[in-house]
């Protein structure tokens, strides 16, 4: 047999394992409430080709290979064991078994112990005030991690009316996105009922421009979220007007939000969160790609201070050709020009890493791309290290510490702003981009500055309903 054909065999092998594991993924999702993910790369909804790629990823990132034939044994294993609602990395369990030394179903009864007969959280309602790109994209998430009843439940959105037809237009720009590409599954309307239908999930539009005087009670809404995507208010006062509505328990801003609201990066400072607490801020895109990785290399190497160059993508704020602006440069045409702005993203570092606090400074580049951008962290260090320490250092908690749902690492020399579109971390840190120079270090950092930040948003949101189920096994801290 020849090399072509052995690896097409090869191939072949895999996608056939990769068919058995799929219904076992969507099986623990809808029967036990546990999701399944691979080095935090979440399986469920994936594709057998999905399946077996997210396995060669594994390799990329430098860590062992993985094969899927031992993936599959775990899963079939957790599914007879049948644990609670939980969290389960399947990369980490075949890697924490083959240390072991003893037999799967023995390992795992060990390390699943803590997930047994656990009970999944209380459904939480959430409103989503505002449905633009983020808005959008909130839902997609959402709908996507419905099962079972529990968890966070999209309820309702809330638009100002913008056409005779807008109910359709607005579920017809959940269903297709220039960027994001077609939402998975079917989205239908409801016209008599004023309902977007999204894989099974009756979704409320309600009209409004009010957010004081909403009757959330009236459509079976209760104790809700709402999400404020708009980014009208920033402030408690302005922000405060939703709790006056009926049927709101809390608010979620998606932007930096003024002192004293709490800036939160899931990660972080999220342990700061308190029932207590109303109204929050899951601060800004550019504060969620950044803060993560200035936290790794503050513990590791420590901070003396910092440049961030954010090279953004436009945004809808920017006109597509020049005209009026009440922003400086904003006014000439986003998708034809580079536009130096302004950026908090620096100084709002320190609201979630106080230690930083007037260590940094900050500017900004709006580039013509739709989506995708990237940091470049200028920063001094205390302890001097080279490119090959700092590199290493970044990979390892990418896959195994507490930060890798936010810091993801890539060492390629073709990968381009377009690859990142779709990312589920934070920020991605280019390790062939890396410069280190004795106590001058020197980091690109790629973030989808809309689905990265989103995956962001929804953790947050986890966190204020107390919906996150325990995560198996217990991430480690990393240290060089």
């Amino acid at each position: 047999m020849n090399d072509s054909a052995a690896h097409r065999d090869d191939w072949t092998e895999s996608e056939e394992l990769a068919e058995r594991m799929i219904p076992l993924i969507g099986a623990l999702r809808r029967e036990h409430d546990v999701v399944t993910s691979l080095h935090g790369h979440r399986l469920l909804g994936l594709s057998a080709t999905g399946l077996v790629e997210v396995h060669e990823r594994v390799a990329q990132l430098g860590h062992e290979r993985l094969p899927i034939e031992d993936s599959l044994a775990v899963l079939e294993a957790i599914h007879a064991l049948a644990p609670g609602a939980s969290s389960l990395d399947v990369a980490r369990l075949v890697a924490g078994h083959a240390e072991s030394g003893q037999p799967l179903e023995a390992y795992l009864a060990d390390v699943l112990a803590p997930a047994m007969g656990a009970v999944a959280a209380e459904a939480t309602d959430v409103v989503l005030y505002g449905f633009g790109r983020i808005g959008r994209l909130l839902a997609r998430i959402l709908i996507a991690h419905t099962g079972g009843g529990s968890g966070l439940r999209l309820r309702a959105i809330v638009v100002r009316r913008g056409a005779e037809n807008d109910l359709v237009k607005r579920a017809s720009l959940l269903l297709r996105d220039s960027v994001h590409g077609r939402f998975a599954g079917s989205v239908t309307v409801d016209e008599d009922a004023e309902q977007i239908i999204a894989n099974g999930t009756r979704i409320q539009v309600i009209y409004s421009d009010d957010p004081a005087t909403i009757d959330y009670n009236a459509h079976g809404i209760h104790d809700a979220i709402v999400v404020d995507n708009t980014g009208r208010w920033r402030d408690e006062a302005g922000l405060s007007q939703h709790l006056q509505s009926k049927g709101v328990a809390r608010v979620l801003l998606t932007a930096p939000g003024k002192s004293p609201l709490k800036n939160i990066v899931h990660g972080i400072n999220d342990d700061t969160i308190a029932d207590s607490d109303r109204i929050i801020s899951a601060a800004s895109c550019t504060t969620n790609a950044i803060t993560p990785v200035l936290a790794a290399i503050d513990e590791a190497y420590g901070v003396v201070k910092g440049h961030v160059e954010t090279v953004h993508s436009f945004t809808n704020d920017q006109n597509l050709i020049d005209n009026f602006h009440k922003g400086d440069r904003r006014g000439r045409s986003a998708v034809l020009n580079m536009v130096i702005t302004e950026t908090g993203a620096a100084k709002a570092v320190a609201k979630a890493l106080p230690q930083l606090e007037g260590k940094l400074t900050g500017s900004s580049i709006r580039v013509p791309t739709p989506d995708v951008s990237l940091a470049v962290l200028h920063l001094t260090i205390e302890r001097p290290a080279t490119k090959d320490e700092v590199n290493d250092y970044l990979r390892r908690v990418s896959l195994h510490s507490k930060l890798r749902q936010q810091i993801d690492y890539v060492e390629s020399p073709d990968v381009v702003s377009t690859d990142f579109v779709g990312s589920h971390r934070a920020g991605i840190v280019d390790g062939l981009a890396t410069i280190a120079d004795e106590d001058t270090l020197i980091l690109y950092v790629w973030y989808d500055n809309e689905f990265g930040y989103s995956c962001q948003v929804i953790r947050v949101l986890e966190v204020m309903a107390g919906s996150h189920p325990i995560v198996l096994p217990e991430r480690r801290e990393v240290t060089l």
